[in-house]
């Protein structure tokens, strides 16, 4: 792999906390508005917040206020460009755990060429949207999420560096979690880095398909228009976070559907029985232990549904996935809910609300029925990356996600 250091332009030290914000994928533009303060980059990221009533967000105006802010707090000093080229160390703690990733520049081509891999389908329209923000600013202002293979080297040199080195931010955000940010300017550690990613054969896409399809597009439409086109130029290069496997936790994705599909709920449980062992827990909440076990909330009560043998396949990295069971099993076999990407009967909740989110949904009258799934591993999504296959919707659900502002990447 080729990846490289980069000169990041980022806030001093004691502004890192005001200026970092959550990405702007994770939330809508009301809740951005009321969560951005003064020095906020959600007014980067989503500029629509500085209209008073709200702007579309993909409106000339909004786009033109994008970079307004972005040159704004350059020139205010609330963002500032390093002197050197540097990689940098980004760790997240969650409920006590903490992960540690490299920041650093990575390759065009390497993406262009399938040897960054990604597990999930991306939308023309979302890349686009994605790829205007990067045009008009000239800049990587949010990072990529990525993952590669453990190497112990590499674990080691971040471990020595940590603990050897005072960290630039160390804050912990309004959402409670940690956010802990070192810069690397040795060069002699700095090429030691370079050399190692080179011998790694694929990094992956856990987080961030979007933003890294749109970022590798700029590079390559720059490429195209520049008639001396080395190779070297730093648009040939965009921000990502690059976290050892090892360290990173996926957690569940849930599902809730509005309907049985014309079933009493006796009828529906009677069909589940037909592909499932089914087990009523109660009305306390159950959570799935184990691959090919699921938490069901129906009509007031939680259920633990085992699928039977032979009805999945764990020799295909696709078939062995829990998503893939419940929708051969229940939403295609069952509830006849068609493509999931599009069906207007089913939604999906990120475990990071908790199964309680699944049984106030149900209780409201809103869904008729919640499905808890036990998460999947790191090494099914590294299966599926390898195998050019392709995850289903809505499947992983990365947490904490990376903060945004912390660092930002300059295409020239």
């Amino acid at each position: 792999m080729k990846i490289k250091p980069f000169a990041g332009v980022r806030p001093p030290r004691e502004l890192a906390a005001d200026v970092a914000s959550r990405p702007y994928d994770v939330l809508n533009s009301a809740e951005a508005k009321s969560e951005a303060g003064e020095k906020s980059l959600l007014h980067i990221i989503k500029p629509e917040i500085d209209f008073d009533p709200i702007a579309d967000e993909h409106s000339q105006p909004v786009y033109d206020k994008a970079v307004e802010n972005f040159k704004l707090w350059q020139e205010r000093g609330w963002l500032v460009q390093d002197d050197k080229e540097m990689y940098y160390i980004y760790a997240q703690t969650m409920d006590g755990r903490t992960q540690y990733g490299l920041v650093a520049a990575a390759n065009v081509d390497d993406y262009m060429t399938g040897k960054i891999k990604k597990h999930e389908l991306t939308r023309k329209d979302k890349e686009d949207d994605r790829m205007i923000h990067v045009r008009i600013q000239n800049a990587n202002l949010e990072p990529v999420f990525f993952a590669y293979p453990d190497v112990a080297e590499m674990n080691k040199i971040i471990s020595d560096y940590v603990a050897s080195h005072e960290p630039e931010y160390d804050f912990v955000a309004p959402d409670g979690f940690g956010h802990t940010f070192w810069k690397i300017d040795d060069d002699v550690i700095i090429n030691r880095i370079t050399e190692i990613f080179r011998d790694i054969p694929a990094l992956y896409v856990a987080d961030g398909h979007h933003r890294t399809a749109a970022a590798a597009r700029v590079g390559a439409e720059k490429r195209e228009q520049n008639p001396n086109h080395t190779g070297n130029e730093e648009y040939n290069y965009f921000l990502a976070v690059i976290f050892p496997e090892s360290q990173l936790h996926v957690i569940d994705y849930n599902r809730v559907v509005r309907d049985l599909n014309g079933l009493t709920p006796a009828e529906f449980l009677d069909k589940l029985r037909e592909s499932f062992e089914v087990t009523e827990m109660g009305t306390e909440i159950y959570k799935p232990n184990k691959l090919h076990n699921f938490g069901m909330y129906l009509d007031g009560k939680w259920y633990s549904l085992t699928a039977k043998p032979g009805t999945y396949n764990d020799n295909d990295p696709i078939g062995v996935l829990d998503v893939t069971v419940l929708s051969n099993l229940v939403f295609d076999k069952i509830l006849n809910l068609g493509d999931l990407r599009t069906s207007k009967r089913i939604d999906f909740v990120g475990g990071i609300r908790g199964l309680g989110e699944l049984q106030k949904r149900v209780d409201s009258g809103e869904m008729a029925v919640a499905f808890a799934l036990y998460p999947v591993t790191m090494r099914q999504i590294i299966d599926i990356a390898d195998t050019g296959n392709i995850m289903p919707p809505k499947t992983t659900w990365f947490e904490p996600k990376l903060r945004s502002g912390l660092v930002i990447h300059k295409l020239s």
